[in-house]
């Protein structure tokens, strides 16, 4: 097993994953339409490529636990349903992954909410990402109900769900001229 050609991988993939010209969501409509004709959306098929890869992983998978959380939150970011879809669930499998290691999974824990706060800082993130996060991960603890995972699972995405709400309320009110409303998101947030 190879860990920097493995981690070089991933690291390749999401960063042309999410390279600014691949963002189909920022062009003109008819340039959307043109470029989604003749070359389709390349984040979905390289996004199901990196999912099939880290469950090729087995055992090897804690190697990239903390690492890969960043890269991964942000390619699940991408506001493409079927690629949010595909790429949720790895977040469960992460978390599968230090549980079945250590009883918790705290370095995951700790890594997604820095990253995550990173993100929608800088403008990803949105209500159907925060409504697919949290069905999707609780129905992923709901089918490893016997591992003991479950209940912990259910903590972390009322944690999660309730962060990016709050940070979702402050980036939108950051150009809100009132002061008062900008004071109260900041006093929730923290």
């Amino acid at each position: 097993f190879n860990l920097q050609l493995w981690n070089n991988y991933f690291h390749l993939a999401v960063a042309f994953i999410t390279q600014d010209s691949l963002q189909l969501e920022n062009f003109s409509h008819a340039k959307y339409n043109k470029i989604q004709n003749k070359y389709g959306d390349m984040r979905r098929l390289i996004g199901f490529a990196i999912r099939d890869m880290w469950y090729k992983l087995g055992q090897n998978k804690i190697c990239f636990i903390p690492g890969m959380v960043g890269p991964i939150l942000e390619m699940t970011l991408i506001p493409e349903v079927e690629l949010r879809k595909a790429t949720i669930p790895i977040f469960f499998d992460m978390m599968l992954c230090e549980y079945q290691r250590t009883g918790e999974f705290k370095k995951f824990e700790n890594e997604i909410i820095l990253k995550l706060d990173h993100e929608v800082e800088g403008g990803r993130g949105d209500e159907q990402y925060m409504q697919l996060f949290e069905s999707i991960l609780t129905e992923c603890a709901k089918q490893h109900q016997h591992s003991g995972i479950c209940s912990l699972v259910e903590c972390f995405v009322s944690l999660v769900k309730g962060l990016l709400e709050r940070l979702l309320d402050y980036r939108a009110v950051m150009s809100d001229e009132s002061k008062d409303n900008r004071m109260s998101c900041t006093v929730n947030l923290l």
